[in-house]
């Protein structure tokens, strides 16, 4: 009898991701579709984050699940507030919203730690909202090139520019139409 090993179900979700990540940049849905999608299958593998980040992959995996639910949440909380109902909602899912940001910031921190600061660059990029500009910023691995990661936390980019990763100047995001598109 051979041995076939089975994707684990952390290779399962960035198997999904990547095919969410590729029908987005095809154009075949929107960034909204992109954010439900990316949370729906988090709902059906029924997975959770790790407690015990010690690796890189971990620490991603940690930065993609809490951003996905940031987002999912913060689309939730506008269709309420759009329909003026049940505010007491609205309220509890933005507290939701932030305490995802919060853990995906935690997230992003735990990635750079683990490669001990080495090889990780960051930036603030081009957009076309006003409230993001000179907010949003880029961090990249430059030995994981598929591995580009944004926030706009203070205390992460205070961190960085102690450590001397974030460059100043504002330059191109590596994937503008995803940071562009609203939702």
């Amino acid at each position: 009898m051979r041995y076939i090993p089975r994707e684990n179900i952390f290779q399962k979700f960035f198997k999904a991701r990547e095919s969410l990540i590729q029908q987005f940049k095809k154009g075949d849905i929107t960034k909204k579709e992109y954010i439900e999608e990316g949370y729906f299958e988090i709902q059906r593998l029924d997975i959770t984050p790790f407690k015990v980040v010690d690796s890189f992959e971990k620490a991603i995996f940690n930065y993609q699940y809490y951003n996905t639910m940031a987002k999912y949440y913060y689309l939730q909380a506008n269709q309420i507030k759009k329909y003026g109902k049940h505010m007491e909602k609205y309220k509890e899912f933005l507290k939701k919203v932030e305490d995802f940001y919060y853990k995906k910031d935690r997230s992003t921190m735990k990635a750079i730690e683990v490669l001990d600061y080495w090889g990780v660059e960051a930036y603030y990029i081009q957009v076309s909202s006003t409230y993001l500009k000179k907010k949003l910023y880029e961090i990249v691995f430059l030995d994981h090139k598929d591995v580009i990661l944004h926030s706009t936390c203070q205390w992460l980019l205070d961190r960085l520019k102690e450590e001397g990763i974030f460059k100043e100047g504002v330059r191109k995001s590596l994937i503008p139409n995803y940071v562009n598109q609203k939702y």
